[in-house]
């Protein structure tokens, strides 16, 4: 008899046991924990999905609650989309949340497209009600309309303003013999794996005051840094480019050159530029040419320029910062080689003048001769990181920091008493000087003997 008594008070424990937070409460204290009073979405460009957000909704309490009404107010027709634990759905009733548990919401916003040229905003919001008590959530975001490009081709000149961002899906490409015209202020924005192809010619006319700028469509602070979104600009067989003033983020390569030009202009001209966040490098040249002049490369997965097969090179008054905040990079942050593979290797002609070419490895320069072909260098007034002591002559400074303001901060600028202040190789006479190199990447006048690298001191 003494055992069946135990026994029953046994299972009585048990039980109540299971059921500890599992008795529902109308007591009209007992409120749910919001994480946030309001979920706020960076802008989006219409007609593309935002990220999925997650709503945390806690009952504190030691008895469970019954939510009588979770409801996303603008319903059926609302740009926000709700899903709870597990179900889309824009309203649940008499939804049971046990004691000191929680349920999660998820909530994306989509926005059609209206004729508004400025960011706007869109708000909806989400209702709970439990036990009497009603508690809101305001959902906010920020709307941006856009010009889609969905693969196409051009074949005519176009131009660009900066009336409206352009977002491009796919290859776009520029055909031989046409012209992109990139007005100062656009914004060229990349769907994943998008690229802008140029057989024709690419003038982007970017201002200081008025950058044109090149990256990924997620503007979300999640992928604000991120590397590797879009592919990158291919500068084909046929195709050149002259870019000023542009940001360049976030691809893959920034910029892919194939081949000499086919014209009597320059392949690309580069200046004033800021080319950074790229998976693999800033620059790749085959058997190409680039001049570059008053541009900020940095935070490059493998490179910041990687020019193979010769070519030829014009760098002055750049700031090449080798620092990588998202890769371990083994390889030198500038590298040059008359090799291609066994059957393409031609002349190399670099000219390295007032740069500085700094960063986190032993050796951030890299000229390579692999073949019986010409290598013409100049190499003046720049400081180099290298263990290469051949560098160390015609006004280069090897392995003596240039003190940037604040790497971590991205600030490239050099510090009062930096040893690039004043060094500068005198570029009066320089066929790009009143075009490019007079001034500095923010149009401050230079005065000889100039600053190295991008910003004049």
């Amino acid at each position: 008899m003494r055992s069946n008594i135990s026994l029953v008070l046994l299972l009585f424990f048990l039980v109540s046991s299971c059921r500890k937070g599992e008795h529902i409460t109308t007591d009209t204290n007992a409120k749910l924990t919001i994480a946030t009073p309001e979920l706020l979405f960076d802008t989006i460009f219409t007609s593309i999905g935002s990220i999925t957000k997650r709503l945390s909704i806690v009952n504190n309490n030691k008895d469970a609650v019954k939510v009588s009404e979770i409801t996303l107010t603008g319903g059926s027709s609302s740009a926000f989309s709700l899903n709870i634990n597990g179900e889309d759905t824009f309203n649940k009733n008499d939804l049971v949340i046990n004691g000191q548990d929680s349920i999660n919401l998820f909530v994306k916003v989509t926005i059609n497209p209206n004729t508004e040229s400025l960011p706007f905003l869109v708000q909806d919001s989400i209702i709970l009600n439990t036990n009497g008590n009603r508690q809101v959530v305001k959902l906010l975001a920020y709307a941006q309309n856009a010009v889609f490009i969905n693969g196409q081709t051009i074949a005519t000149n176009t131009t660009w303003t900066k009336s409206l961002p352009y977002i491009i899906n796919g290859v776009f490409t520029v055909k031989s013999g046409s012209s992109l015209i990139i007005q100062p202020g656009a914004k060229v924005y990349f769907h994943k794996d998008a690229s802008l192809n140029v057989e024709g010619n690419l003038l982007v006319n970017g201002t200081v005051t008025d950058p044109v700028l090149f990256c990924s469509d997620r503007l979300e602070k999640l992928y604000n840094e991120e590397p590797g979104q879009w592919k990158g600009i291919f500068l084909k067989r046929t195709g050149n480019g002259m870019v000023k003033n542009a940001i360049i983020k976030n691809a893959s390569v920034g910029i892919t050159s194939d081949s000499l030009s086919s014209t009597a202009e320059p392949k690309l001209i580069l200046s004033n530029s800021i080319i950074k966040n790229m998976q693999v490098a800033a620059y790749i040249g085959y058997h190409s040419e680039l001049l570059a002049f008053n541009n900020v490369m940095y935070n490059c997965g493998n490179y910041l320029i990687y020019a193979v097969g010769g070519g030829n090179y014009n760098l002055k008054q750049n700031t090449f910062a080798g620092y990588n905040l998202n890769f371990p990079r083994k390889t030198a942050s500038l590298s040059f080689s008359d090799y291609l593979s066994a059957g393409a290797y031609n002349k190399l002609r670099l000219d390295l003048t007032n740069n500085i070419i700094w960063g986190s490895l032993t050796n951030e320069l890299d000229i390579q001769k692999k073949t019986t072909a010409a290598i013409q260098l100049n190499l003046w007034n720049n400081i180099i990181r290298s263990a290469n002591s051949s560098y160390s002559i015609n006004g280069n400074i090897l392995n003596i920091d240039p003190s940037f303001i604040n790497k971590e901060m991205e600030n490239f600028e050099v510090s009062a008493d930096s040893p690039a202040r004043k060094k500068g190789a005198d570029l009066s006479s320089d066929p790009y000087f009143t075009g490019y190199l007079n001034k500095d990447i923010k149009a401050n006048i230079r005065i000889s003997p100039s600053t190295l690298g991008s910003y004049e001191k």
